[in-house]
C-alpha cells in the first residue's frame, strides 16, 4: 500500500490550474472542429431545405392538378346530369303529348261511333 503523499497548497493550486487549462484547450479544440464542420452542416441543411421546398412545391402542384381534374370531373358530371334531366323532361313531355293525342283520337272515335249509332237510330225511326 502506498503511503500518504502530502501535497502542498501551491501544488494543489497548480494541479487544478493545469486541469482547467487542459479542459479549456479541449473545449477550444472541439470548437475549432465544430467551426470546420459548421459550413458543411450549413450546406447540408440548405440542401435538405431546398429538397424539402421542392417536394412541397411538387405536392402543391399535384394537389392543384388533382383539384382541377376533380372540378372538371364534377362539371362534366353536372353537365351530364343536367342533360339527362333535360332529356327526361323532354321525354315526359313527349309522352304526355302522345297520351293527349291518343285521348283526342279516342274521344274522336267515340264521337264518331256515337254519331253513327245516333244516325242508325234515326234511320230506323224513319223506316217505321
Amino acid at each position: 500500500m502506498a503511503g500518504f503523499k502530502e501535497e502542498k497548497f501551491d501544488d494543489r493550486l497548480s494541479t487544478a490550474q493545469k486541469a482547467r487549462a487542459a479542459m479549456l484547450e479541449k473545449a477550444r479544440a472541439r470548437a475549432e472542429t465544430a467551426k470546420a464542420t459548421a459550413d458543411e452542416r450549413a450546406k447540408e441543411r440548405q440542401t435538405i431545405a431546398a429538397a424539402r421546398d421542392e417536394r412541397q412545391r411538387q405536392r402543391a402542384e399535384e394537389k392543384a392538378k388533382l383539384a382541377a381534374e376533380e372540378s372538371s370531373r364534377k362539371a362534366a358530371a353536372e353537365e351530364a346530369a343536367r342533360k339527362a334531366a333535360e332529356e327526361g323532361r323532354l321525354e315526359a313531355q313527349r309522352k304526355k303529348e302522345e297520351e293527349l293525342q291518343s285521348m283526342v283520337r279516342l274521344l274522336a272515335d267515340q264521337k264518331t261511333a256515337r254519331d253513327a249509332r245516333y244516325a242508325a237510330r234515326k234511320a230506323r225511326q224513319k223506316k217505321r
